[in-house]
C-alpha cells in the first residue's frame, strides 16, 4: 500500500506539469483519486456517496457567481476601474488583496476568487504582473478564509470535530493569519508591474488617448471591456470544478489511512513541514485526519499554518487557485514557478516565528 500511494503522491506531484495533463487535468486527478482508494482499500459507497455530494455546494457557488458577472459584468468593471483610479495604484492593490483575503472568512474563499478573477480581468495587467496577483491573492485568501467556520471546508470541519465556537479559530490563529495577509497585500504592491493610470470617463490611458490623437491605433488592450463568457463556458467551468472536488476527497480519503498510520505520531513540527502535502491534497481532509480534540491549542495552530501556508503553493492546493487559474487560463508550471519559492518561504519564516516566539 505505502509503495503504491507514493508512486500516486509523485504521480499527482509531477504530471500535472506536463502539457497533456494540463490540459486534462480534473480527470487525470480524479483517475488518481479512484486509483488511491482503491490502493488503500478504501473504496466504499458511502465513499461514493459523500464524493458525488460534497462538491454540489461549491459548484452551485461557482455556476451562480459566474451568472452574476455575466449579468453585471458592465457596472461591476466600470466600478473596479473608477476604485483604481482614484487612488494610487500601489495602495490600490495592496488593499485589494488585504481586504480579500480577511472578508473571504465571510463571503467564503469560493466568492473571494470570483471577485478576484472579476478585478485581475479589468486591471489588464501584463501576464506576469497578472499571474503574481492571483498566486498572492490566493495566498491572502486562503489564509484568511480560515478565521470563521464558513469561509471554507477546513474551518468547518476543524470547529465541528473540535466543538469549538464561532470565534475560536479567529482567536487561535488570527494574530499568525492577519499580519500573513497584509505582508501577502503589501508583497503585492510592490511585485505587480504599474500600468498606465486610465482616464476615469473614457476608460483609457493617456499614451493611448495620445496615440489616438495622432490617428495611431493603440496596441494595448488595457481598460476596455471584456467579453462576456457564454453560458456554455460558465456551465463547463462549473462542471470541472465539480470533477476536481470530487478528485480531491477520492485522494483526501486515500491517503487518509496512510496518514494515520505513519503521521499522526510525528512532532508538530515535522507534522508541519509534512503537511506540504496539502498543496496536491485536499487540505479540509488533511485537517480532518490530523487534528484531534486531546491536542493543546498549540499543536493545533501549527498543523493549520502549515496546511495553510502550503495551500497556495500549487493549483490543486486550495479552491481559489484552481478557480482562478482555471478562468485566467494559468498552466500549473506558470502558477508553481512564482508561488511555490514565495510559498517555501512563506514557511520558512513561520517556522522561525515558531521556534522563536
Amino acid at each position: 500500500m505505502i509503495i503504491g500511494l507514493s508512486i500516486i503522491l509523485l504521480l499527482v506531484l509531477f504530471l500535472p506539469f506536463t502539457k497533456f495533463v494540463e490540459r486534462n487535468l480534473e480527470v487525470f486527478l480524479f483517475i488518481m483519486g479512484i486509483a488511491a482508494v482503491v490502493v488503500s482499500q478504501v473504496f466504499s459507497w458511502p465513499l461514493v456517496k459523500e464524493a458525488l455530494i460534497h462538491p454540489i455546494n461549491i459548484t452551485l457557488a461557482v455556476l451562480f457567481a459566474g451568472l452574476l458577472f455575466r449579468w453585471f459584468q458592465g457596472p461591476i468593471e466600470k466600478g473596479i476601474a473608477w476604485i483604481s483610479n482614484v487612488m494610487p495604484y500601489r495602495l490600490f492593490i495592496a488593499l485589494f488583496v488585504i481586504v480579500l483575503g480577511l472578508i473571504s472568512s465571510v463571503i467564503t474563499a469560493i466568492i473571494a476568487a470570483i471577485i478576484l478573477v472579476a478585478v485581475v480581468g479589468v486591471l489588464r495587467l501584463d501576464r506576469k504582473s497578472e499571474i503574481r496577483l492571483v498566486v498572492l491573492a490566493c495566498f491572502a485568501i486562503g489564509l484568511g478564509a480560515v478565521l470563521t467556520p464558513i469561509g471554507e471546508p477546513l474551518s468547518t470541519i476543524v470547529v465541528s470535530k473540535l466543538n469549538e465556537d464561532f470565534l475560536y479559530l479567529f482567536k487561535l490563529v488570527g494574530a499568525s493569519v492577519i499580519p500573513s495577509v497584509i505582508v501577502f497585500g503589501v508583497l503585492a504592491a510592490f511585485m505587480i508591474k504599474p500600468r498606465n493610470q486610465f482616464d476615469s470617463i473614457s476608460g483609457k490611458s493617456e499614451i493611448a488617448a495620445g496615440l489616438e490623437a495622432e490617428g495611431q491605433t493603440p496596441q494595448s488592450n488595457v481598460g476596455r471591456q471584456t467579453e462576456k463568457e457564454s453560458y456554455g463556458e460558465i456551465i463547463i467551468r462549473s462542471l470541472k470544478i465539480y470533477l476536481f472536488v470530487m478528485a480531491l476527497t477520492f485522494l483526501g480519503a486515500g491517503f487518509e489511512p496512510f496518514i494515520e498510520a505513519y503521521i499522526l505520531g510525528l512532532s508538530p513540527k515535522l507534522m508541519y513541514w509534512i503537511n506540504m502535502v496539502s498543496a496536491i491534497l485536499d487540505n479540509a481532509t488533511l485537517a480532518a485526519a490530523e487534528i484531534s480534540p486531546v491536542m493543546n491549542d498549540e499543536t493545533i495552530k501549527d498543523i493549520l499554518m502549515g496546511l495553510l501556508i502550503s495551500g497556495g503553493m500549487l493549483i490543486p492546493g486550495n479552491i481559489p487557485n484552481i478557480i482562478a487559474a482555471g478562468k485566467l487560463k494559468i498552466t500549473s508550471g506558470e502558477y508553481a514557478r512564482f508561488a511555490f519559492p514565495i510559498g517555501l518561504a512563506a514557511m520558512a519564516i513561520y517556522f522561525i516565528v515558531i521556534l522563536v516566539v
